[in-house]
């Protein structure tokens, strides 16, 4: 397990658009699917990292709590599933509904949408405003596998109170840290270590 934080992708960067299949639906799913809503939350995550599986019920929560909310949500898990076969889309649909989560969950197997996000870790999260700018992109809180803190998803929950209410939210942001994004073998960004 490599430690990574996120990349720290600067404010105001427009959403980069996407086209992924969700893996349990079979529909696909893009920026436009989302075009309706206020905010937009875009989560890279995976099955088997320790840091996801400390925070998933908080994840899906999230879907949970702002159902009624104008904001739209996206999982995408980009892991190289021939090395980590736990993340492959089967996986992840059988994550998905053991959380019952409410939103989409997708599968980057190009590892191209990670890649225009900046992506580095899971979990990570960019939320936009509703001219798809990025508004925040940081942790969910302060809770990590080892440090007794509970998981609260104070900061990305804060952050996303205040985009839905029209507020600039601060510009200092803690990094979202996690393990590394499994990158297929020679495909690894340039901005990833």
């Amino acid at each position: 397990m490599a430690l990574t934080e996120s990349t720290m992708l600067p404010l105001g960067t427009k959403a980069p658009d996407f086209q992924l299949v969700d893996v349990v639906s079979d529909k696909f799913v893009s920026l436009e699917t989302f075009a309706h809503q206020e905010a937009l939350l875009v989560m890279f995550i995976c099955q088997h990292c320790p840091f996801v599986k400390h925070v998933k019920r908080e994840l899906a929560n999230l879907g949970k709590d702002y159902a009624n909310a104008k904001l739209g949500i996206v999982a995408i898990s980009a892991n190289d599933v021939a090395n980590y076969p736990d993340d492959s889309p089967q996986n992840l649909k059988a994550m998905a509904e053991e959380l019952a989560l409410t939103y989409p969950i997708c599968y980057d197997e190009s590892q191209e949408i990670a890649k225009a996000y900046t992506a580095a870790c899971t979990p990570d999260f960019f939320l936009f405003d509703a001219n798809r700018q990025l508004a925040y992109r940081g942790q969910l809180d302060d809770s990590r596998p080892s440090n007794n803190i509970p998981v609260t998803g104070r900061d990305l929950r804060a952050a996303i109170d205040g985009i839905l209410a029209g507020n600039k939210l601060s510009s200092v942001q803690k990094p979202s840290i996690g393990c590394n994004i499994k990158w297929k073998r020679g495909n690894e960004p340039t901005y990833y270590g």
